[in-house]
């Protein structure tokens, strides 16, 4: 384990930091990955529920929905339709249900989003990352974003972790 902070050098340097900070989460996120078959991916828990593929996806659908509507401000653009083919959300409002995808997949979506992002972050003044965006329904900083999309991938890390645990397991049966 790494346990130093190495920051990129081609970002100003308060938005480097936040990049380190999102590389190392998704670092992470890979590494819990590990391993993981394509049946354990779209294993759905017997209550229901979502599986493994189902929160990779969210998690890219999420990260560029704040990436497009709240950082960019210009709105959710058709360039993400290869990337993401699925709705977010069902008719009930449930995250769609996302399978037959394999873990290949899966990682080729997280690297290709977390590349526009970058791409964007790297041209970004830190006037910019901190200059606060008025949307409809909220106030928002690029460097909010940022932790919210950090946390928000921690958070379903954990969910993963729980649900590849428990699909091993009840695989196994």
């Amino acid at each position: 384990m790494n346990a130093l902070v190495n920051t990129p050098v081609n970002y100003e340097p308060i938005i480097a930091q936040w990049v380190w900070v999102l590389e190392d989460t998704r670092q992470r996120t890979k590494q819990r990955l590990n391993g993981v078959t394509n049946k354990i991916i779209d294993w759905i828990p017997p209550e229901g529920g979502s599986n493994i593929s189902t929160l990779l996806y969210h998690i890219v659908a999420i990260e560029m929905s704040y990436l497009y509507e709240d950082i960019l401000e210009i709105g959710w653009s058709n360039n993400l339709e290869p990337l993401l083919i699925y709705s977010v959300r069902d008719d009930q409002g449930k995250l769609t249900v996302v399978q037959n995808e394999s873990l290949e997949d899966h990682l080729n979506r997280l690297d290709a989003g977390r590349s526009l992002l970058l791409e964007t972050l790297q041209k970004m003044t830190a006037d910019d990352f901190h200059r606060l965006r008025h949307l409809e329904e909220y106030d928002i900083t690029p460097e909010w974003a940022l932790h919210h999309l950090i946390q928000h991938e921690a958070e379903h890390r954990g969910q993963i972790i729980a649900l590849r645990m428990r699909a091993e397991k009840g695989l196994k049966q």
